[in-house]
């Protein structure tokens, strides 16, 4: 196989980390359930059109898990639910809109977690469970492990009586055209170069750094939060991202703050970003913006990782923090005011 220039870490998809790219949302009190959509596009490549089906998208997801708040539903209840309707849109890179693998496969990976118990749940490299969430939801609830992953996930999800589909179900026409790119320009590379073999490091261009996630706070005052994904454009089959792991790309702690993240996966694992932005508001003291902002803005930064996290604390003050230009994010108050962004506003 050919090898894409070290994981993509040094390809393209880093620049826009060494660009100077950093932002931070204002610290936005009374909030109830915050999501994000992943990096998505970036604004030279974002259409109208593209535009308004990802805020719809996000509107969608924050109105379905407010209404499970609402219903007296708990955190879990509405991270599951917002992510449910994410992975079901075709515009976002989970569920239904994963990109493709290097051999052409859509693998998804997922986690949730309890921010009372500390009990999580998680799925990997599922290609024929609709709505991964869940699966991480159950895995969780209904079995004795934090995380199952192929075939195993699989069956545990249809014993759980969770819905199956043909993995023909997450094909999109935008995710196939773009991995027909990638296997172009890697053709093209090599035979170019001459090399035949499977070590040729070829840069290509961006990869799609899509995921979901959402954190959400209900009336009991517990916290949760999510995330789901269809990982990277051209990765190696297997490949496993920060999405489905606790303390990287997922956590929830009611002393602190839930948190989601998006980004290039292999580094927020590296470093333990969800877990390190809880780490720094428990014993460091400070507020869950300044967290945030470190560990994105800085430690991030530093090594050229480009990637973004949301995180509502305990009190209800939701912010976000980027490296990137642009971050599908959203939050709801509890009176119901929606706040939808896609780059800087």
């Amino acid at each position: 196989m050919i090898r894409w220039f070290l994981a993509l870490g040094m390809g393209m998809g880093m620049l826009a980390a060494t660009n100077g790219a950093s932002a931070v949302d204002e610290v936005t009190p009374n909030v109830v359930l915050g999501i994000h959509g992943g990096i998505g596009e970036d604004k030279k490549d974002m259409t109208p059109e593209l535009e308004e089906k990802v805020r719809a998208a996000l509107h969608a997801a924050l109105k379905a898990g407010k209404a499970k708040l609402d219903a007296g539903g708990s955190g879990l209840d509405a991270v599951e639910a917002a992510i449910r309707v994410m992975e079901d849109d075709p515009v976002l890179n989970a569920g239904k809109g994963a990109v493709f693998t290097h051999e052409g496969r859509n693998e998804l990976d997922s986690s949730i977690m309890d921010g009372k118990t500390k009990k999580a749940g998680a799925v990997a490299s599922v290609t024929i469970v609709k709505n991964p969430i869940s699966a991480a939801r159950a895995v969780m609830e209904k079995s004795k492990h934090v995380m199952l992953i192929g075939r195993g996930a699989e069956v545990f999800a249809t014993r759980q009586g969770l819905e199956i589909v043909d993995p023909a179900y997450f094909w999109t026409e935008f995710q196939w055209k773009a991995i027909q790119d990638v296997w172009k320009k890697e053709a093209e590379a090599k035979k170019q170069s001459g090399d035949a073999s499977d070590a040729l490091e070829i840069p290509i261009a961006k990869p799609h750094y899509g995921t979901v996630g959402a954190v959400a706070l209900d009336k009991d005052g517990n916290l949760a939060a999510g995330t789901s994904t269809g990982g990277m454009t051209n990765k190696m089959f297997g490949r496993i991202g920060d999405s489905p792991i606790i303390g990287a790309g997922t956590y929830a702690d009611n002393e602190t703050a839930a948190i989601s993240c998006t980004g290039h996966g292999e580094f927020f694992i590296r470093y333990s970003v969800s877990h390190e932005i809880v780490a720094q508001i428990k014993y460091k003291k400070v507020s869950a913006k300044e967290a945030v902002e470190d560990v994105i803005n800085r430690q991030l930064k530093d090594i050229n990782a480009e990637g973004a996290a949301i995180v509502l604390d305990k009190d209800g003050k939701f912010t976000t923090a980027r490296n990137s230009e642009g971050l599908y994010r959203g939050w709801i108050t509890a009176d119901g005011k929606v706040q939808v962004r896609v780059y800087d506003e």
